[in-house]
């Protein structure tokens, strides 16, 4: 007998549902009220305020880790100035490009392209040479005396893929422009980015520089109780649910984007149950499952000699019992490598992907001293067994093994 989708549907419809507004749950969703960030909004207004005189503002580079309230932020601060220019009649235009999109900027030619695009320019997605599409753009930036406020969300994962000669064309442009003003803000994840960046770069782009802290638990109970009140009807959750939300989220470097998540899911999680209220076992569950999408996401994304290296760590970790050591891994990683017919990295070079994979909290990695043999790290997984076979059957798929 099949299931009867039909009655699923229709039960779903004419039960009432627990959410008001699930929007407000998401990234995408702009709060009137952004709690225990006044002091960046303030800074942020107060650099970009000179816009509304048509002079250009300083460049901003804002960084600090995922969820801090970064993007929210500064799209608060955009939308509100872009509101208060066109009241006054004040040219300026806010333009945001992510550049962990692909497509988008995953080349200098698209980033380019995607940008003249958004001043009416028609750009073939190949086939101009880059030069060109630059001259498109200026051109088209130019036409007429205004302030163009160019937010680079993720720069680092530009960077990345392009290198940073693009930066430093962006923030040269002003030399060029004859009616318009560009400034720009670059937004990272990476709170080391700058270090890596030419100095010439360095010098253009980081004229004022924003760091946003973590949130702890009680500013994140505050965040999510605020969001809560928008997104669901009354009498759904209670306290206990938000702060068990908040303290997971916590434990997540204070990820707010985190805190919403969960709370999101553990709402859906309850709805699918038939539930009227969401209960703790729903946030556990909700954390059982973010966690698990979510790295087998950030594997999939990995480069292919990163997937090679997690890849080295599980097969010896699934043979025996941890700790195992860097040299034992890079060993396993290079038998790995002449499978993929890639060229092995040097064993340094190797160690820094496993300081990112510790970072990223899929494999432990601890220093430990050897005495007069140097230091070494002992690596342990940091994922469950499900997870781990999981993982393993993405790496196989990705390194064709």
């Amino acid at each position: 007998m099949g299931v009867a989708v039909d009655k699923i549907f229709e039960e779903f419809l004419n039960k009432q549902s627990i959410f008001a507004n699930k929007d407000a749950l998401t990234i995408k969703y702009t709060p009137d009220n952004i709690p225990h960030r006044e002091d960046q909004i303030a800074m942020l207004a107060k650099i970009l305020a000179p816009a509304l005189r048509l002079e250009k503002p300083s460049n901003v580079f804002i960084y600090g880790k995922t969820g801090s309230g970064k993007s929210l932020c500064t799209n608060y601060v955009c939308s509100q100035l872009s509101k208060i220019a066109e009241s006054k009649k004040v040219p300026l235009k806010v333009v945001y490009v992510n550049c962990k999109m692909r497509k988008v900027a995953d080349t200098e030619y698209r980033l380019i392209a995607q940008l003249a695009r958004e001043f009416g320019q028609e750009i073939p997605a190949t086939g101009l040479p880059t030069d060109e599409v630059y001259k498109i753009f200026f051109e088209a930036i130019d036409k007429e005396e205004r302030v163009i406020i160019l937010i680079l969300d993720e720069v680092d994962q530009l960077v990345k893929k392009v290198g940073d000669e693009v930066l430093y064309n962006l923030t040269r442009i002003n030399q060029e422009l004859k009616n318009a003003k560009l400034n720009i803000i670059g937004i990272s994840n990476d709170v080391l980015f700058m270090n890596n960046l030419d100095p010439r770069v360095k010098s253009s782009l980081n004229e004022e520089e924003m760091v946003f802290p973590p949130y702890d638990a009680i500013q994140l109970k505050d965040i999510l109780t605020e969001r809560a009140k928008i997104a669901f009807n009354d009498g759904v959750i209670s306290e206990s649910v938000i702060a068990k939300c908040a303290a997971y989220a916590a434990r997540e470097h204070g990820d707010a984007r985190r805190a919403l998540d969960l709370l999101r899911v553990a709402g859906e999680i309850a709805e699918r149950a038939g539930k009227d209220r969401i209960d703790e076992r729903d946030v556990d569950a909700a954390e059982e499952k973010i966690e698990k999408e979510t790295i087998e996401e950030v594997v999939k994304n990995l480069p292919m000699q990163s997937q090679s290296v997690l890849y080295a760590a599980i097969l010896i970790l699934k043979s025996r019992e941890p700790p195992v050591y860097t040299g034992e891994i890079y060993d396993v990683y290079k038998s790995i490598c002449i499978r993929t017919a890639t060229k092995p990295l040097t064993q340094r070079r190797v160690s820094d992907l496993i300081s990112e994979l510790d970072m990223l909290g899929i494999i432990n990695a601890k220093v430990i001293s050897k005495g007069r043999y140097g230091r070494t790290r002992e690596i342990s997984l940091s994922v469950s067994d499900e997870i781990v076979n999981k993982i393993e059957e993405i790496l196989k798929a990705d390194l064709k093994l």
